[in-house]
């Protein structure tokens, strides 16, 4: 009985399939018949909320890290300010009241071709600036954020300066100690690198940025060194006529200058410079026509006039002398200018002579334009000094803000771009897509085509969730219809909600007059026609010239 239960029991059940590798276990009776457990491993996990390395808040590091370490974010910052245009426009009508004219005409030859060359490509490729949160930008610039990244400017003029002062030292004409020449050109690259790198550390640009802006700004400051001389030379000796086909031409450039995707201030910068170019050109030609001029004989010379002979205090007061009338100038005829000419760019739009540009309100809609705007950011006004102070000596101001994510009209629609990236991968191969969340229509919905966003002071965003939750995950909800190559894609709710929010976040730029244009081009003309024509003039009514120390 019990070999009947048994062998009953150990017969196959043929309706239970048997393990094809059983009969290979059978050959390995040593093995357990069960395997055994797997190992024990205690896995630490981090907390949730616990952010990536590098990713904390600002006050985390400022406690963590060395003083030094921390600090340097401002030296940074407050060097950048040694590449802008407002640095330079003050400080090189200078080197004509110091002696220095022929190198201050150079430098500001490379500088003007430099914004000019620059802004020409930022508006005419419109690449927006590093865009990768949690990358953070660090500015003392309010209207940086604006500007395009594609190439640097800051980069370009640091460079051209470097480059054109070490050609210069280097020169058989310079006569100066030998120490001296290399403490002055062991500066010259301590600066370019400092204002380079500081644009990559302070996230305002990537590395094509910085080179392409360098090997530009190098390249122009060969060109002017080699053939710049001659073309001085040229213009000394030719009659009234040179000038003013330089002038023309270069307001033919100021012409053909790209519009912009979106509202850049790159072209006000060109204008600018255009103007102390023209003003450069007539100014120096007027001069060279007086008794007074000190380029006679010397136009090609490093320095023109003996310091010591005339005394560092008369230099000083030619210095503030100098900067008294050029602000004079500038407080008198911004208002003027701003008053007058849109009666006159009223009647020229009558007769279609007006100059449409983009981004700029026309003179038939509206009806006067605030002396007191702020459109002028080269040099500052009396009234914006304590402003700028301000910025300077207190970090918490927007002078040396931190600021996270999208800031202008590029950045947002560089954002919508990586959203509506994300909702084509979040569909697989779904074949075709449309989406709803398409920056077409989210610029005709927002009647934003030309882009008139600004920067913002968006901060906050520290983690890189918080990364994914500010520029979009590009969630997708698919309602397929009755063709698969018509698939629309329909932006979750909650997604709509947070593009609608960015563009509300983004500060809209101020309004742009048509008369900025030629107000910014007679005011600029007139500062360097000044500086390095009338007011040396000056100098000899008021008993500070230079005449009589005229080298021979």
């Amino acid at each position: 009985m019990s070999g009947h239960t048994n062998g009953a029991a150990s017969a196959p059940n043929p309706a239970s399939p048997r393990d094809p590798y059983a009969e290979k276990l059978d050959a390995f009776p040593e093995l357990p018949a069960a395997p055994p457990p797997p190992p024990t491993i205690n896995i630490v996990k981090s907390p949730s909320d616990a952010p990536d390395a590098g990713l904390r808040s600002l006050d985390h590091y400022k406690r963590a890290l060395p003083t030094w370490r921390y600090r340097l974010r401002h030296y940074f910052a407050i060097t950048a300010n040694l590449g802008t245009h407002t640095f330079f426009m003050i400080g090189l009508p200078m080197l004509f009241w110091c002696g220095y004219a022929s190198f201050g005409k150079g430098v500001i030859h490379i500088l003007a071709e430099g914004v000019f060359f620059t802004g020409f490509i930022k508006d005419l490729f419109s690449l927006p600036r590093p865009l990768s949160p949690p990358l953070h930008r660090i500015t003392m610039s309010g209207s940086a954020a604006l500007e395009y990244g594609f190439p640097s400017t800051h980069s370009a003029n640091a460079v051209s300066v470097a480059v054109y002062g070490i050609l210069v030292l280097r020169s058989p004409d310079t006569v100066l100690p030998d120490t001296t020449k290399n403490l002055l050109e062991g500066l010259s690259y301590f600066y370019a690198i400092s204002i380079v790198f500081g644009r990559l550390y302070c996230g305002m640009h990537g590395f094509t940025d910085v080179v392409v802006g360098s090997v530009l700004g190098a390249a122009i400051s060969l060109v002017e060194f080699h053939y710049g001389p001659a073309l001085d030379a040229y213009m000394h000796s030719s009659s009234w006529w040179a000038p003013a086909i330089a002038a023309l031409i270069i307001i033919a450039l100021v012409r053909i200058h790209p519009e912009p995707a979106d509202d850049c201030p790159c072209f006000d910068d060109s204008v600018a410079f255009a103007g102390v170019v023209i003003g450069l050109e007539i100014g120096t030609w007027m001069y060279g026509r007086t008794s007074l001029d000190s380029f006679g004989g010397n136009a090609h010379s490093v320095q023109s006039i003996d310091l010591n002979a005339l005394g560092w205090h008369v230099v000083l007061a030619r210095v503030i002398f100098g900067v008294l009338v050029i602000f004079v100038w500038r407080e008198v005829m911004k208002p003027t200018l701003l008053k007058g000419l849109p009666h006159i760019f009223r009647l020229l739009e009558k007769v279609d002579m007006n100059l449409p540009r983009r981004f700029f309100t026309p003179a038939s809609k509206y009806e006067t334009v605030d002396p007191g705007s702020r459109m002028d950011t080269l040099i500052p006004s009396v009234r914006d000094f304590p402003r700028v102070v301000q910025s300077i000596r207190h970090p918490t101001t927007r002078g040396r803000s931190v600021s996270i994510g999208p800031q202008s009209a590029a950045d947002a629609y560089e954002t919508l771009a990586y959203r509506e990236r994300r909702r084509r991968e979040s569909i697989g191969s779904n074949g075709s897509v449309k989406s709803k969340g398409s920056m077409f229509e989210l610029r005709e919905k927002n009647g934003d085509w030309e882009g008139k966003g600004a920067a913002s002071g968006v901060q906050g965003h520290n983690t890189l969730n918080d990364f994914e939750r500010m520029m979009g995950t590009g969630s997708v909800l698919a309602s397929p219809n009755e063709e698969k190559e018509g698939m629309d894609l329909a932006v979750g709710q909650q997604d709509e909600l947070s593009e609608k929010e960015m563009f509300l976040r983004l500060i809209r730029p101020r309004v742009r007059y048509d008369v900025e244009v030629v107000t910014k081009l007679v005011v600029y003309t007139g500062i360097a026609w000044l500086g390095v024509g009338l007011i040396p003039i000056m100098f000899e009514l008021v008993g500070m010239g230079s005449a009589h120390l005229r080298n021979p």
